[in-house]
């Protein structure tokens, strides 16, 4: 197995830590608002990399943190803590901004067929782990205490930027405008920040009230859970400066050892060919995806079709979204599921006898062709592809004149269950409510094209009686400038 280790930019074979035995940690979202494509494309990809571990015979411990303190809205130092802004803005206790949007967070991943982290620890539960590793660091003489704050001394650590790129020199330059008389060095970075007058997430500590910094969490957590140095980090693209460059440094110079040996990126998602942002509104929640419910959308989309959307691109490739790839996305996995729900129902009916040998090498052929492009980086794309060329095999011998054997229909079930269930996540065991909803999709559209036949022809009462039909069905038409749209009333 190789994957693309970001720290030495290039793929490598994998070696674990521990033979039989990966440990993961991903940095997990900062819970102040319901969760968006850019978590969907994160979350989706990590966990295809870790059943596919565990497909491959690993045993896993996956760790994925809930930033509940101490992420600011600069993404470094400076600014307000996120969740306090939010609760401010909700005018609720920032907790309890904590707990509605955690909630909210596991639901849209429920949906979305992500398998929950084995631990998901919240740094507001980790403060003394943090104030006892600040005091190592500043003892080993990398950290230094000012006015209740303490910042790491960047200096202090001759390889930071190692992940990066990027050169102290450079950071310092760029730093000066803004600089923090606090600070020894302008790209230091906080351990620990004072809590003002006011702020109501603050801790007790050696240093007076205050609360932990945004990177110091995660090293804290990882350690605790993983030991150092562990298999991997992951994380998306925008988290390499300053987040995990930062861990990177206070990990390795609080321990002398290497903090983690692969770390593995996802790219980010655009809308339309545009950066994705509240500012430009066409920053899309998940709740807004399957609802439907956001302008840009043309129709509400199933949670799998958005599972399937983001595998269709190697995660460490840029994703564009859209409705026309919204929209392709649907149709294949409707392709595929169908396939699969005609060979279960053959399933029911299926005469007794052996697995022709010609089926037993097909199979073979396609799983080694799975596992190998697997193998490389996780290339998802490949394996959907090769999801579709089984397919292909599937449908010629399904309708073929001789019926298959219970056995032969059992195999190729064996083979969709593993690669694209137990792997991909793709295929549910239940598939009649996925393709009774592709079913009721198609129909819609029928409607809806016939309507549009009906009004060319000036067909009025036709056209008329489609749309009250679908009223009195609770379904409401939308005749927009680049075509109709159904939604559901209410």
């Amino acid at each position: 197995m190789k994957l693309y280790n970001s720290l030495t930019r290039k793929k490598e074979v994998f070696e674990p830590v521990e033979d039989g035995f990966v440990g993961i940690y991903v940095c997990g979202p900062t819970v102040y608002g319901h969760s968006h494509l850019g978590h969907a494309k994160s979350y989706i990809s990590f966990d295809v990399i870790v059943k596919y571990f565990r497909y491959s015979g690993y045993k896993v411990r996956y760790v994925q943190n809930i930033t509940d303190v101490g992420h600011l809205t600069d993404d470094a130092d400076a600014g307000e803590d996120k969740i306090a802004t939010q609760a401010r803005k909700e005018r609720i206790e920032p907790m309890e901004v904590v707990e509605a949007y955690t909630r909210s967070y596991f639901e849209d991943m429920d949906a979305l067929n992500v398998a929950r982290p084995d631990i998901a620890p919240r740094p507001s539960g980790h403060i003394p782990e943090q104030i006892e590793m600040i005091e190592e660091l500043i003892e080993k003489g990398h950290a230094y205490a000012v006015n209740g704050s303490v910042y790491f001394d960047v200096h202090s650590f001759k390889e930071y930027g190692k992940l990066s790129g990027r050169k102290v020199e450079e950071l310092e330059e760029g730093a000066r405008v803004n600089v923090n008389p606090d600070k020894k060095h302008p790209a230091d970075f906080a351990l620990w920040k004072k809590a003002e007058t006011g702020h109501l997430m603050r801790w007790s500590s050696p240093w007076g009230k205050g609360y932990p910094g945004w990177h110091i969490e995660c090293s804290v957590m990882s350690t605790k859970y993983l030991s150092q140095p562990f298999d991997i980090h992951g994380g998306g693209l925008e988290n390499i400066f300053p987040h995990h460059e930062s861990e990177i440094a206070q990990s390795e110079a609080c321990h002398d050892a290497q903090f983690a040996n692969y770390w593995l990126h996802n790219n980010m998602v655009t809308v339309n060919g545009m950066k994705m942002g509240k500012s430009l509104g066409n920053a899309i929640s998940l709740k807004e995806l399957f609802a439907g419910s956001h302008p840009l959308l043309e129709k509400a989309c199933a949670p799998l079709t958005v599972r399937f959307f983001i595998l269709s691109s190697h995660y460490r490739s840029p994703l564009d979204f859209s409705n026309k790839a919204l929209g392709a996305a649907e149709k294949g996995l409707a392709r595929l599921h169908a396939t699969v729900k005609l060979l279960r129902d053959q399933l029911q009916r299926a005469p007794s006898g052996d697995i022709p040998p010609a089926i037993t090498d097909m199979l073979a052929q396609h799983k080694e062709r799975f596992t190998e492009v697997m193998n490389d980086d996780f290339n998802t794309s490949q394996a959907i592809a090769v999801l579709f060329d089984l397919n292909k095999a599937v449908n010629t011998l399904l309708n073929a004149e001789q019926p298959l054997s219970a056995s032969a229909l059992q195999a190729i079930d064996r083979l969709y269950r593993e690669l694209g269930e137990d792997v991909l996540g793709l295929i549910p065991s239940d598939l009649s409510a996925e393709v009774g909803g592709n079913l009721v999709d198609g129909l819609l559209n029928l409607l809806i094209t016939l309507r549009q036949e009906a009004r060319a022809k000036k067909d009025w009462a036709t056209s008329d009686a489609i749309r009250d039909h679908l009223i009195e069905l609770g379904v409401i038409l939308e005749d927009r400038s680049d075509g109709t749209v159904w939604k559901l009333k209410g």
